[in-house]
């Protein structure tokens, strides 16, 4: 009897920026609208070395709170970094009328994952609403802080932990 060896399984990457472009790129808002900010970051592998190849794409409820447009945008981290242009969330209700705290829904694709990882991206200024947030309140306290921008000059910085210690939560969804 013969055995057959598995097909290898292909991760996702590292061509992304060859075959998933977006049209507007990192712009989920044209530049110069108004509150308007850039959240950047880097992708971070288990060793802490920072991933050049990965794609990290961002979306959330527009400005007038309509689900049925959303901002989206789309970065490579080519450069070292991504970089998004986007206005500040509102809060949104989820689906038991709960309001969860303004946020942006990230996916992260880099070589050697065979699926994207999905986070949530929270601001500071909205630390009230964290508190009653019931996405946050399904994190380990002690976790929450890898899902909270940083703010840094007129705009906010998020990096992602793929694996490690500092390891940012990721959600099954």
């Amino acid at each position: 009897m013969t055995s057959l060896r598995s097909t290898p399984s292909q991760t996702v990457g590292p061509y992304l920026h060859i075959g998933l472009t977006w049209d507007d790129g990192p712009f989920a808002v044209l530049l110069g609208t108004p509150g308007a900010v850039w959240i950047t970051g880097r992708v971070f592998d288990g060793a802490g070395t920072a991933i050049d190849d990965a794609m990290v794409e961002t979306w959330q409820v527009d400005p007038e709170d309509s689900c049925s447009r959303r901002g989206f945008a789309r970065s490579d981290t080519r450069r070292g970094q991504f970089a998004l242009y986007t206005v500040l969330p509102q809060p949104v209700s989820d689906e038991a009328g709960d309001d969860e705290a303004p946020h942006l829904d990230m996916s992260v694709f880099a070589r050697g994952l065979l699926h994207r990882v999905v986070t949530r991206v929270y601001f500071p200024e909205h630390a009230d609403r964290h508190r009653v947030d019931p996405v946050l309140a399904t994190v380990p306290p002690a976790r929450r802080g890898t899902l909270i921008a940083a703010r840094v000059g007129d705009g906010y910085v998020f990096d992602v932990h793929l694996q490690g210690a500092d390891e940012t939560v990721f959600f099954d969804v």
